[in-house]
């Protein structure tokens, strides 16, 4: 009986560490600011369950990744539970699958725009990993494809659980993190360059080396808070969210310490930039929300 139970715990912790926990933590506060922003600060039911389907979405998104990334995975992440056979493929995609099918039916509970959104967020995610497109092995269009999903089609959906999505605020805001993370989630792309370049994966360091996309990332990491004031002076966000410029300066500490030594992302799985990374997109998502929860 003590072997089962140990046996079913075991199983559990493959699955937990598939969903990779800590990586759902941003979808989940970007969509909680969003809803935040629509509604100044109250939340509901259906706040709670959107927050929800986007973190079991970005855990579907984060299986799809890895079943179809096998082969690379057994090069760059050989301790994954699939290339290190702790779960068979066919579990792995049903899980995959099973956790889509969550998601769509959770955002079918809150209204229709949301259910689209998180419709055209699946396909993209999906097919960012799977054939026959398998976005991630274009440069730039795989940037592309975690940028809208993962920036600004998040703080839309969450806006969209409280209001009707055809207003410009959620999609400047939503704009100014989709630049954001057009360059910083190529920070992840440096220590996978042997496995990517061995199965035609296209990445920004695979192409121009690690140098040149440190080079070419870097204005992505600060440049897109400088929009705040802009969106402030015309009047599409509230002057509140004026001190957020001041992630623009961590942006470039970030920024600098990829630029300095550029070879180091190759040598370790989680360097510190994006850990700088992850928290920066984190604060800002809070830091809106907070915006929007202090009166006029």
């Amino acid at each position: 009986m003590q072997g089962a139970a140990e046996k079913m715990i075991n199983r559990l912790k493959v699955y937990l560490e598939l969903v990779r926990p800590f990586t759902l933590i941003a979808p989940m506060v970007g969509l909680l600011s969003g809803a935040m922003i629509a509604s100044g600060g109250a939340l509901n039911i259906y706040s709670l369950i959107g927050v929800l389907s986007a973190a079991i979405l970005n855990a579907a998104s984060n299986v799809n990744n890895q079943y179809f990334d096998l082969e690379i995975d057994k090069i760059n992440k050989p301790f994954r539970p699939l290339p290190s056979a702790r779960i068979s493929k066919k579990n792995t995609i049903i899980f995959a699958f099973l956790l889509y099918f969550v998601a769509l039916v959770l955002s079918w509970v809150i209204n229709l725009q949301f259910f689209l959104i998180v419709l055209v967020t699946a396909a993209l995610t999906f097919f960012y990993s799977a054939p026959p497109l398998r976005i991630k092995q274009y440069p730039f269009l795989s940037n592309i494809c975690i940028a809208l999903p993962r920036g600004m089609l998040l703080i839309v959906a969450g806006w969209s659980i409280i209001k009707p999505v055809f207003h410009i605020e959620p999609w400047f805001i939503g704009l100014i993190f989709a630049l954001y993370l057009f360059g910083a989630a190529t920070t992840k792309d440096f220590s996978d360059i042997e496995g990517d370049k061995r199965f035609g994966v296209k990445t920004l360091p695979v192409l121009y080396g690690p140098v040149m996309a440190a080079k070419m990332i870097s204005p992505f990491l600060y440049a897109p808070f400088l929009l705040i004031p802009i969106g402030v002076i015309f009047g599409i966000i509230r002057v509140q969210a004026l001190p957020l410029t001041l992630l623009a300066i961590w942006g470039v500490y970030t920024a600098k310490l990829i630029t300095k030594k550029p070879q180091g992302l190759t040598l370790e799985k989680n360097h510190i930039s994006w850990k700088h990374m992850y928290f920066m997109l984190i604060v800002g998502q809070l830091g809106f929300a907070a915006s929007y929860f202090i009166k006029k």
